[in-house]
C-alpha cells in the first residue's frame, strides 16, 4: 500500500531506507484494459542532421533520464543516480493539496535508435505493487534529422491502483485529471527553460519563439499510441 504524509514529507535517511525496500517489491500489473493517453510538444531546435554535441537534443535527454523534467510541486523523483537507467527503482512523492504520497516505480524498458531520418531516445517505467496507479509510462524524446525540431512525448497505460484509504480513492478521481493536465504542460515548459526554447538560442537559423505548450484537455489526447516504440526491457523481479 502506498505511503502517505500529511504536509511535511520524507527526510533523505527515511528515503534511503525505503529505496532499498523496493528492491523486493515485484510489479503491480493492469488488471483490465486502462485507460491509454499522451500528449507531445516541440520543446527545442537544433541545426538539422543528428543530435548535436551538448545540443539541445542531449541536454533535454540528459534531464529527462535524471526526471528533472517533472515539476517537484507535483511529483519528485527519488533515485540512486549512479545505478544505471535500465532497471533503476524510484519513489514518486505525489502532491496533492497537501498529502503527499510515496509510490514505486522502475524503469523497465530503454530503447535507443538513430535511422537516416530521425534520432529517438526513450525509458519507461511500470508501477511496483501499492502504486496508486497500476501500468507503465513512456518518456520518449526525438530528433526529426530534417528539420532539427526535438519533440518530448510523454505517453501512459494505466489504471487506479491501490489506495491507502476511501477518500484517497475519492480524491484523486476528482482532482487526478487536473494535476495530471498541469504536470504534463510543466514537464514540457520546465523541458524548454532546461534547453531553450526559441532558434536563436540553439543555434537553428530559425529565431522564432516556439509554439505556445496547450493547455487543458487540449494537451493530453486518449486513444491508441501514435508511435511504436520497440524496447530492451529489464528483468521485472528487479535492476540488473
Amino acid at each position: 500500500m502506498a505511503e502517505w504524509r500529511l504536509g511535511l514529507g520524507w527526510n533523505e535517511r527515511e528515503l534511503e531506507t525505503r529505496l532499498r525496500h523496493l528492491a523486493g517489491t515485484p510489479v503491480q500489473p493492469l488488471r483490465s484494459a486502462g485507460r491509454h493517453y499522451f500528449s507531445q510538444a516541440m520543446i527545442g531546435l537544433e541545426k538539422a542532421g543528428p543530435p548535436v554535441e551538448g545540443g539541445v537534443f542531449e541536454r533535454a535527454w540528459r534531464a529527462i533520464r535524471n526526471y528533472e523534467f517533472s515539476d517537484p510541486t507535483i511529483v519528485v523523483g527519488h533515485f540512486e543516480p549512479k545505478h544505471p537507467l535500465l532497471g533503476r527503482r524510484m519513489l514518486l512523492e505525489i502532491k496533492v493539496f497537501g498529502l503527499r504520497y510515496l509510490c514505486g516505480v522502475v524503469v523497465g524498458a530503454v530503447d535507443e535508435r538513430q535511422s537516416a531520418d530521425s534520432t529517438l531516445k526513450a525509458f519507461r517505467y511500470d508501477t511496483l505493487r501499492g502504486h496508486i496507479e497500476s501500468g507503465n509510462e513512456w518518456f520518449v524524446l526525438t530528433k526529426e534529422h530534417g528539420s532539427g525540431e526535438v519533440w518530448f512525448r510523454i505517453q501512459a497505460h494505466w489504471e487506479l491502483g491501490r489506495f491507502p484509504n476511501w477518500w484517497s480513492r475519492t480524491g484523486f478521481r476528482i482532482l487526478g485529471q487536473r494535476y495530471q493536465l498541469a504536470w504534463h504542460r510543466l514537464a514540457y515548459l520546465r523541458l524548454r527553460e532546461i534547453v531553450g526554447s526559441t532558434g536563436a538560442s540553439t543555434g537553428s537559423p530559425r529565431a522564432s519563439p516556439l509554439r505556445p505548450i496547450p493547455s487543458g484537455r487540449r494537451l493530453i489526447h486518449v486513444g491508441p499510441y501514435l508511435r511504436t516504440v520497440r524496447p530492451s526491457t529489464a528483468p521485472a523481479r528487479g535492476p540488473r
